[in-house]
């Protein structure tokens, strides 16, 4: 199966504008996400999807793939899906732009998921502290016996009514993969209540019946989405002393 990284990275952000062109060692954040990306190896081919001329060329000046994005999306996967006209993959990974420490077996077993004929999006998750759940910025899942996500919420799920130790909560990464016929047609659904609500966009298939497998990870992405992300994530590349 012919696998491809799609990064969207859209320009505008709010909590930290124009997070995606700040510097990271030397480097933009979305140069450190497009070759971090790359340097996992995971992929047959790895593209930014991107709706600004700064983050193409940006990109470009690397050698790498872009597609310019001509319309408004309201998420990562719409914007992704527009770019299928110029990709020639199977599988389709969506790998967040303002994640730039990528982890290439995390990616590995995402990828491997699609060998079971039966599943047509994968995601990550990792388990966290009970303190950590019940922070609204950190999306929590639950999954079913067969690994499959059952709810994807920003409250605390499970509810611990009771106060019982040894409860497990688990953070998603938003890292999907896609089978490249599901891709194409989730622009195409209306968003759900559910989706609206929590501002998910991983609600929108759980809606309409699409199962997500779960595969657990390891690794703790650091997602940059403020100042004290960015300096979280420039301490983590001095200590990696990458150029």
């Amino acid at each position: 199966m012919k696998t491809a990284a799609l990064i969207p990275a859209r320009f505008a952000s709010t909590r930290l504008p124009e997070k995606l062109i700040q510097d990271l060692g030397g480097r933009t954040v979305i140069q450190r996400t497009y070759l971090s990306t790359l340097e996992t190896g995971v992929f047959d081919e790895v593209w930014v999807v991107t709706d600004h001329e700064l983050i193409q060329k940006q990109i470009e000046n690397l050698g790498g793939k872009v597609f310019f994005s001509r319309k408004a999306h309201e998420s990562g996967s719409d914007r992704i899906a527009e770019a299928l006209s110029q990709v020639d993959a199977e599988i389709i990974i969506n790998v967040q732009g303002d994640e730039p420490f990528q982890d290439k077996e995390s990616l590995e077993e995402l990828k491997k998921a699609f060998g079971d004929s039966s599943v047509e999006v994968a995601s990550l998750y990792f388990k966290i502290s009970e303190e950590e759940a019940v922070n609204p910025n950190f999306v929590k899942v639950v999954l079913n016996e067969h690994s499959d996500a059952l709810y994807f919420s920003r409250s605390p799920i499970p509810y611990n009514r009771d106060k019982k130790e040894g409860i497990s909560y688990l953070k998603h990464v938003g890292i999907y993969g896609y089978r490249r016929e599901i891709l194409e047609s989730f622009p195409t659904w209306d968003k759900g209540k559910l989706e609206e609500l929590e501002m998910l966009e991983q609600l929108r298939l759980l809606e309409r019946g699409i199962k997500i497998r779960m595969v657990e990870t390891n690794q703790q992405a650091i997602a940059i989405d403020t100042v004290e992300d960015l300096e979280k994530a420039r301490e983590f590349q001095r200590r990696l002393g990458k150029g």
